[in-house]
C-alpha cells in the first residue's frame, strides 16, 4: 500500500453507529499537535485490521485461485519516526503497535493505550523495533 506524502496523521479508531450515520472519532492529540485542524475538510482512508475470523474466511472462501499472502517489504524503515498507539502487550512485556497491513512494531517501556512518537531502530521482515521519543496525553 502506497501512502501519500500528504498524509496528515495515522491512528486507529472504531466506526460507531450514531442515529442514521456512522462516526469515527479523531483523537484529541491529533488536533493539539496540529496534525488536524477541525475547521478543515479531509479525505479519509479506512484500512481494516485483519482478525482471526477474517483470515480464516479468506482461506476457506474464494474462486479456487491461490490466495497466498503477497510478501511485501516492511512498511517502516530504520530511522523513521512514527506516532503510534500501543494495542497490546507482548509475551515479554513490551508494547505492540500495528501500522500498515497490520505490521507489528515492538516498543519497550509502553503500556496498552499509550500514544507515543517512536523512532524505528531495527526492522525485520515480519516485525520492527522502536524506541519512545515522545509521549502524548489524551
Amino acid at each position: 500500500m502506497e501512502l501519500s506524502e500528504d498524509l496528515a496523521c495515522l491512528f486507529s479508531a472504531t466506526v460507531d453507529e450514531q442515529y442514521d450515520s456512522y462516526v469515527i472519532e479523531v483523537p484529541k492529540i491529533e488536533v493539539e499537535n496540529g496534525s488536524v485542524d477541525p475547521s478543515e475538510v479531509y479525505k479519509l482512508a479506512l484500512v481494516s485490521t485483519p482478525t482471526e475470523a477474517s483470515s480464516e474466511e479468506s482461506n476457506t472462501t474464494g474462486t479456487g485461485t491461490d490466495r497466498t499472502v503477497d510478501h511485501q517489504s516492511p512498511p517502516v524503515s530504520v530511522g523513521e519516526h512514527r506516532i503510534v498507539e500501543i494495542d497490546e502487550i507482548g509475551d515479554k512485556g513490551d508494547g505492540l503497535a500495528r501500522v500498515e497491513r497490520g505490521f507489528v512494531v515492538i516498543v519497550p517501556e509502553t503500556e496498552v493505550g499509550d500514544r507515543v512518537r517512536i523512532k524505528i531502530n531495527h526492522v525485520n521482515e515480519t516485525v520492527a523495533f522502536g524506541d519512545v521519543v515522545e509521549r502524548f496525553r489524551y
